[in-house]
């Protein structure tokens, strides 16, 4: 059998065992990026041939998943026509103690509970698909899909502080979507940004 043969089948080989195992994970990220499926489709087969193509380049063994989110992150910039958005904050630590101040704010107008007694999936989603992007892919990255923020930094491009900043961000403003959606629902009551519970005048 030629040389080139055997090559190209255990190219094939390592890409199955590799990287086809990662498609569910790619799509889903796929999906966060389009926001919406036939483009996400498009994302994931456009990906996984860059990824093939570029096979040679990647160390089998290593973090693929990771690597196959930045190929098609890349693609997904490449292909679409981005509106200019500044981030405005990339300091994790103001965005921690934002965060903890909607937390206090909830807890105190008795709402620290609220996210255990219902459920929250769909409203989840819906306030997740309305991030802005920058803060969207911090999320998506490190609490959907479970990258480290080295990870998460390597494949969005900017530094680790920019992705806890991002992360911080995101995460805060979900939690004030998803508070807003148990107050509008009637599983709480009162204003989490003031901490006024109801039947006050």
């Amino acid at each position: 059998m030629p040389h080139e043969l055997v090559t190209r089948r255990e190219k094939d080989l390592q890409f199955e065992r590799e990287a086809l195992r990662w498609i569910p994970d790619v799509t889903r990220f796929a999906l966060s990026l389009a926001r919406n499926e036939a483009d996400a489709d498009d994302l994931v087969q456009e990906t996984y041939l860059r990824a093939y193509r570029s096979w040679d380049q990647y160390q089998v063994g290593t973090e693929c998943r990771g690597w196959l989110f930045t190929i098609c992150r890349n693609v997904f910039l490449r292909t679409r026509r981005r509106e200019s958005r500044q981030v405005t904050c990339d300091d994790p630590e103001l965005e921690a103690l934002a965060a903890a101040g909607v937390h206090a704010a909830a807890a105190q107008g008795g709402q620290a509970d609220v996210f255990e007694r219902i459920d929250l999936s769909d409203a989840l989603e819906r306030a997740l698909d309305d991030l802005p992007e920058p803060f969207r892919e911090a999320v998506v990255l490190v609490d959907v899909q479970d990258q480290s923020y080295d990870t998460a930094a390597r494949v969005l491009g900017v530094p680790i502080g920019t992705v806890r900043s991002r992360l911080y961000r995101g995460r805060r403003v979900l939690q004030e979507a998803l508070l807003e959606f148990a107050r509008d629902a009637g599983f709480a009551t009162g204003d989490a940004d003031t901490g006024e519970t109801g039947g006050r005048s």
